[in-house]
C-alpha cells in the first residue's frame, strides 16, 4: 500500500490540507466513530459494524489510521494470529470534534436533503 500524504508544491506544510486528506476520507470517521463504541476490537467486528466497507477498504483505512498515531494495532502471537484494534491518546482529542460534526449532521440533514431536492 502507498503512503498517501497530501503535500501541495505551493503549501507543502499546510496541517488543513495533510491532515484532512487523511482523516475526511470516505471511511476514517467512521471507523474512529465505530471504535469509539467499543474500546478494543478485531478486523472482522469492525466490518460488521460497517458492513458496506470492503475488506481491502477496511484493511487500507486502519493502516492509514495507525500510520497517524490514531489507532493502536496489537498483534497476539497465537495459532491463528489474533489482532485487536483500539484508539490512541491522540485520537481521543479527536473525538470530540467528531461528535460535534456529527450532532450538527443531525441537526441539518433534513434541511440539506431539502436543498438538494429543490435544486434537482
Amino acid at each position: 500500500m502507498t503512503n498517501i500524504s497530501y503535500k501541495s508544491e505551493l503549501y507543502p506544510d499546510c496541517p488543513i490540507r495533510n491532515v484532512l486528506s487523511r482523516i475526511g476520507g470516505k471511511w476514517s470517521l467512521l471507523v474512529l466513530y465505530t471504535l469509539n463504541q467499543t474500546p478494543i476490537m478485531r478486523f472482522r467486528d469492525i466490518q460488521k459494524e460497517i458492513p458496506d466497507i470492503s475488506q481491502k477498504m477496511l484493511a487500507s483505512t486502519l493502516k492509514m489510521l495507525e500510520e497517524d498515531g490514531l489507532i493502536s494495532r496489537k498483534l497476539y502471537a497465537e495459532v491463528p494470529p489474533r489482532v485487536e484494534y483500539s484508539l490512541t491518546e491522540r485520537s481521543h482529542t479527536l473525538l470530540p470534534y467528531i461528535d460535534q460534526l456529527i450532532e450538527w449532521a443531525k441537526n441539518n440533514l433534513t434541511d440539506i436533503l431539502k436543498d438538494r431536492m429543490s435544486r434537482m
